[in-house]
């Protein structure tokens, strides 16, 4: 069993005002070899399909030691949220005057492209050993049906061997009535949950139900803040958890992990240094702040 403890951001602008980084490390490569000496495991984001993100994603991948893991969040068209059209190579952007896009505006030869070069991006990462999983998060309007279902086991197909995990903000997977139907799918096709903590009671709260579908488990952090709402990402997730909150998710993550093989615990409380805190925090209660040590020197 492997607990992998990590955070969702290693370069955001208010972590780096915090004063978490040394002076010292002052470039975006010399904070992630820091950033490398205290957890094992980061999570990044694709925000375009660009030549660039290949060569990134091999500099990124150069820079760490054995051991090291990145989750790669999906790229935003793939998981059906709304998408800039600029994120896109200009030959595969729609002639639109609107300011966001949909998969559902492509057709099947343009997806195809696009799902060829997101993955391509990945490659490196992939080939230097360092490729965790692709976190597919979906959006509130992706409820339980036959047709998003298919579309998750789409997904899988596509990024073999690359592989996923999914992440719901749509409640009705992990209703009540729902919950069983969902877990019994996701383990019969050997496909992660990202297990969440969140605020309750908004149209994309999901509870926090802590299952293991497949050999990886997936955890993600996204506080507790009372404006859940607000348009700025640094109200949404500024919100440190306490030492007593974290000891009281700690039995339970423990028991999570012995259901899987690995686990990945994601802080996605990224404000200033409220991740990094915590994650710290929860590794040591975890007994899995050794592990940055451990894979570094294998």
């Amino acid at each position: 069993m492997t607990i992998r403890v990590g955070t969702a951001s290693w370069t955001d602008k208010t972590l780096l005002e915090s004063g978490w980084y040394p002076p010292e490390a002052d470039t975006t490569e010399k904070r992630l070899r820091y950033y490398g000496t205290k957890f094992p495991l980061v999570e990044v984001a694709l925000h375009l399909l660009h030549p660039a993100q290949r060569a990134q994603q091999r500099a990124l991948g150069i820079a760490q030691p054995v051991g090291f893991t990145f989750n790669v969040k999906a790229f935003s068209l793939l998981t059906q949220h709304p998408t800039r059209p600029s994120a896109l190579y200009k030959v595969l952007r729609p002639e639109t005057e609107k300011k966001n896009v949909y998969l559902k505006d492509f057709d099947a030869e343009v997806i195809n492209v696009i799902w060829t070069q997101f993955l391509a991006a990945l490659g490196p990462l992939l080939d230097a050993d360092k490729l965790g999983a692709l976190l597919f998060q979906f959006p509130p309007w992706f409820g339980i049906n036959k047709s998003n279902k298919q579309y998750i086991l789409h997904a899988k197909e596509r990024c073999v061997p690359f592989p996923m995990c999914v992440e719901f903000r749509n409640a009705s997977w992990l209703s009540d009535e729902n919950r069983a139907e969902t877990l019994e799918f996701l383990t019969s096709y050997t496909v992660p949950l990202v297990c969440v903590d969140m605020p309750q009671g908004h149209r994309s709260s999901v509870p926090p139900v802590l299952a293991a579908t497949a050999d990886l488990a997936v955890v993600r952090f996204h506080g507790h803040s009372d404006k859940w709402t607000s348009r700025n990402i640094y109200e949404r997730f500024g919100y440190l958890y306490s030492e007593d909150e974290l000891s009281d998710w700690a039995p339970r993550l423990r028991d999570l992990a012995n259901q899987a093989q690995t686990m990945h615990v994601v802080m996605n409380n990224c404000y200033r240094d409220y991740a990094q805190t915590n994650a710290e925090q929860l590794a040591r209660l975890l007994g899995a702040a050794g592990e940055r040590r451990r894979t570094s020197s294998s």
